[in-house]
């Protein structure tokens, strides 16, 4: 579709000597199929309609022209660590250590899953990524082609990584997932990971490594979750995760790790040579009492930060609001310092660090030529006023209601409450809630 926003603010992202920071202007922004053609006040338009855009010098023909009323437009949040499958757990497995959880609770009734069961739960955890302003999700589950397949189907944008251990799936089927995946739609991706050095065997693991440098793929997995997990592994190998995967070879293309709480020096030292990404998950890491991320280490070590919910058996709300929040306010606290992890950091990992954790470039920002993955925040709401400064109401009191509007990759999924992905909200709802009644 072609549309057109106008009387709108609209965020954009900059960056500094000092670190990453916002801009607001006003006016208009336009959308020709799934990419911005246009940012601006409306009175520079003799260099708009020029290529790669435009064949010739014609005005566009709209399907909707949306007033956005003084509200923001600005790039969608990036979830860099779900699983969205999980939704049929929510509120099911709680108040128990992570270990408990993991083997008690968790993988008993993850057994019990049958392919179009995932299908169904991906799609469930989609409506509550777009009512967040989530405009992309970087998964770790079971079945990423069904996966993959809800995404396409809903016209949500998900990367992938795989959650091979020693139980499940297996480096052949990781490759096969690989191709599959990366081919099903331009909105569905895939990288190579694994869940865990605790769940997967060395021989594994080096097969890993070496599938990567075959691919040329990052890798990813969860890694410095608990303290106990960081003693294991020294224990079995004499290194950390962090130490380990490297002395493999593991990160020649880069990567990163989900949790990265329980840190050594030389876990630093390899994430900054490396280039990795470090993803906190702040809400699910309190709820399973795992510990608090080192963020304003990563910062000063220019070590790039993304944020994620984890998922929904965890957290247990896809909610990235929540988490800007936590993470500024958590490294405050730990770090006795309110001048640490400002609002502009937090924003910039919600939007586009996580899209460049999850190779997402094209989705990073608004700015001509990039893929339409935006929201509108709706300001006339009293959280949001008075209008001192967006970025910092956004992160310390912003809330999922402020979401007027998500759009992915140039369609409007959501909008004023009402779900566009090709499946009414209440069938998604009676198929989750049918799944885990198979379970009790």
């Amino acid at each position: 579709m072609n549309i057109r926003f106008y009387n709108a603010k609209i965020l954009l992202t900059k960056n500094t000597d000092k670190g990453h920071a916002f801009e607001i202007i006003q006016g208009e922004l336009w959308v020709k199929g799934n990419r911005i053609v246009y940012i601006g006040d409306g009175r520079d338009l003799d260099h708009v309609y020029e290529a790669p855009f435009f064949d010739e010098k014609q005005p566009i023909v709209w399907e909707r022209e949306i007033d956005a009323g003084g509200n923001v437009l600005m790039p969608g949040f990036k979830n860099a660590h779900t699983h969205s499958a999980m939704t049929f757990l929510r509120s099911y497995a709680d108040d128990l250590p992570l270990q408990e959880w993991l083997h008690k609770q968790v993988f008993p009734r993850e057994a019990k899953l049958m392919p179009q069961d995932i299908y169904h739960l991906c799609k469930l955890a989609i409506l509550e990524y777009l009512t967040s302003g989530i405009t992309a999700n970087f998964d770790m589950y079971l079945r990423p082609v069904e996966i993959a397949e809800a995404s396409a189907d809903c016209g949500f944008r998900t990367v992938q990584t795989s959650g091979l251990n020693n139980f499940t799936s297996s480096l052949e089927l990781m490759e096969e997932d690989y191709y599959r995946v990366n081919e099903i739609s331009e909105l569905t991706g895939f990288l190579l990971g694994f869940h865990a050095e605790y769940t997967t065997d060395r021989k594994i693991m080096e097969g890993v490594a070496e599938l990567s440098h075959k691919l040329k793929s990052p890798v990813w997995l969860h890694t410095s979750e608990t303290k106990g997990e960081v003693e294991e592994c020294k224990k079995r190998y004499g290194m950390t995760p962090t130490q380990l995967t490297e002395s493999m070879g593991m990160y020649e293309y880069g990567g990163g790790g989900y949790h990265c709480i329980y840190f050594e020096d030389r876990d630093f030292e390899i994430f900054k040579k490396r280039n990795l990404f470090a993803v906190t998950n702040p809400s699910s890491n309190l709820k399973l009492a795992s510990g608090i991320a080192p963020i304003n280490r990563f910062l000063k070590e220019g070590i790039s930060v993304a944020i994620g919910t984890d998922g929904p058996a965890s957290n247990n709300c896809l909610d990235m609001f929540r988490e800007m929040f936590l993470v500024s306010g958590l490294a405050k606290v730990t770090e006795g310092d309110a001048a640490v992890v400002p609002a502009e950091e937090v924003l910039y990992m919600a939007t586009a660090a996580g899209a460049h954790a999850m190779n997402l470039p094209e989705c990073d920002c608004l700015a001509k030529g990039k893929l339409a993955d935006l929201i509108m925040i709706d300001l006339n709401q009293p959280n949001m006023q008075p209008e001192n400064d967006f970025v910092k109401n956004i992160v310390y009191s912003g809330s999922k209601s402020n979401v007027a509007l998500t759009m992915v990759n140039g369609r409007i999924l959501y909008e004023k409450g009402k779900f566009f992905i090709g499946t009414k909200p209440e069938e998604i709802y009676a198929r989750a809630n049918e799944i885990i009644g198979r379970m009790k």
